[in-house]
């Protein structure tokens, strides 16, 4: 999982920007959509919808954007309509990225993905050539001066997760958890007042691959490249690159 909180949370705290934050809830509603759409407007019965809420709540979306996404994704709204994918490929390096779109002009999109990693030294690849290199994961972050591991060990157990992890490197206490858990975790750490640094749901690498210099400074800025695009909703990759160089992004 080396860098993978790291870059996690570098993408969280340029999200603040102003410049970002826009594309930030574009994207927000547009999973807002997509899941009604696929699974209906009732969050209480649509897994993917109430994640999608709780995230977009946490991101401060005002709730007048988040109902009028749920009212277009369910058809009670005119809205475009979206389909979604996932691009595979392989960045500097041979590190393996997963793309994440939701567009409504694939040619498009998949013009600007292959442009983006052409640009950085990266090639697309066939479906499923790097998928089976990631999980998909609840994740969780905790600074290590805000809790203890003791405490936060407890609180993960009882609130179900599956495991809690200790990155020295990074200073962060690192809690994974099923996907199916993610909400009901959370709710938990919620409720107990065991305050995260970041939660989400994400694709964990189960390898990862060390890049250093010019190398991860492109695997970099092809993240940053991707991450960008109006049509990309997530980008993953299983890079491992040392602290100092990834601080210098930050």
């Amino acid at each position: 999982m080396s860098g993978h909180s790291k870059w996690a949370n570098i993408k969280h705290k340029k999200a603040k920007s102003d410049a970002k934050k826009g594309k930030v809830f574009t994207k927000l509603v547009k999973e807002i959509m997509v899941a009604a759409k696929v699974g209906g407007s009732d969050p209480s019965g649509n897994p993917r919808l109430r994640a999608a809420i709780e995230t977009a709540k946490s991101e401060n979306l005002p709730a007048d954007n988040i109902e009028r996404a749920i009212k277009k994704g369910a058809g009670e709204l005119d809205s475009v309509n979206y389909e979604e994918g996932t691009y595979e490929g392989y960045g500097p390096g041979g590190v393996a990225v997963l793309v994440n779109f939701m567009t409504d002009n694939r040619n498009r999109t998949a013009s600007e993905v292959r442009h983006a990693f052409s640009s950085f030294g990266g090639s697309l690849g066939q479906s499923g050539s790097v998928g089976y290199l990631f999980e998909k994961k609840g994740f969780f972050t905790f600074e290590m001066d805000s809790i203890t591991e003791e405490r936060l060990m407890e609180a993960a157990l009882e609130a179900g997760a599956e495991d809690v992890v200790a990155n020295n490197e990074d200073r962060v206490f690192e809690v994974y958890t099923a996907p199916a858990d993610f909400i009901k975790v959370k709710n938990s750490f919620d409720a107990v007042g065991v305050r995260y640094t970041l939660a989400e749901t994400t694709m964990a690498p189960k390898t990862t691959v060390k890049v250093e210099g010019k190398t991860a400074r492109q695997v970099l800025s092809l993240l940053e490249e991707l991450e960008d695009l109006d049509d990309v909703q997530s980008v993953y990759a299983n890079f491992d690159i040392p602290s100092e160089e990834m601080a210098g992004v930050a």
